[in-house]
């Protein structure tokens, strides 16, 4: 379980960051931030863990409570399906962190980024490698990424039925790929990813809709 070491080791207003939505063939990936200014209190010291790690409902409950808690600060953002393309995965990821950074009320002493790559912060930076299972902040950090885009994808679903996206989040699964092949892409896929690029050729070369 995570817990508020490394935080303390460092003092002052140490973030918590997080990025989820690497993987998936469609949607943003979406960056959160997140400071304890005034601690974490103990019913989410024994609650809060790495967001894969937890039920969707017991994310949704604890990202219900965050915003709440007293001295907490939160920073969320995100870069595009544009930005994927234009930037990569890796680098749009970075700018989405970088973006959740920038949207702290300050700027914080240190940031604790889950992960061995340091993105280009404007604030000294320790990279974590598991840290949503380490550190309180990136735990929290992670938990309210991942609902964000989770949401994301489910008004997405709304608007762009038939990919299953309030289930899948835009992953690969193997309806998505064949929703893919059999309907098509959508504005919101992302054109640089194997399947998508695949289909998009196959649909040039059948002068079929994409």
């Amino acid at each position: 379980m995570p817990d508020f070491s490394l935080e303390l080791e460092h003092g002052g207003r140490v973030a918590g960051v997080d990025e989820v939505g690497c993987g998936p063939l469609a949607g943003p990936v979406v960056a959160c931030a997140v400071v304890f200014g005034a601690g974490v209190p103990d019913d989410l010291t024994s609650t809060l863990d790495d967001s894969k790690a937890l039920t969707a409902r017991r994310r949704e409950m604890l990202a219900e409570r965050l915003p709440s808690v007293p001295g907490i600060e939160i920073g969320l953002a995100a870069a595009s399906v544009d930005e994927i393309l234009h930037l990569n995965i890796l680098r749009a990821a970075q700018l989405a962190m970088k973006r959740a950074v920038e949207r702290l009320p300050s700027p914080p002493v240190l940031a604790l980024v889950d992960g061995n790559r340091v993105p280009p912060l404007n604030v000294p930076v320790r990279t974590v490698v598991g840290g949503d299972a380490i550190s309180l902040s990136i735990a929290a950090a992670s938990i309210l990424a991942k609902v964000t885009r989770d949401r994301i994808m489910e008004r997405l679903d709304t608007r762009w039925p038939g990919y299953g996206w309030a289930r899948n989040a835009g992953y690969g699964t193997k309806a998505h790929r064949e929703a893919i092949a059999s309907q098509g892409c959508t504005p919101h896929h992302r054109r640089g990813f194997g399947t998508v690029r695949k289909q998009l050729a196959l649909t040039l070369a059948t002068g079929e809709p994409a």
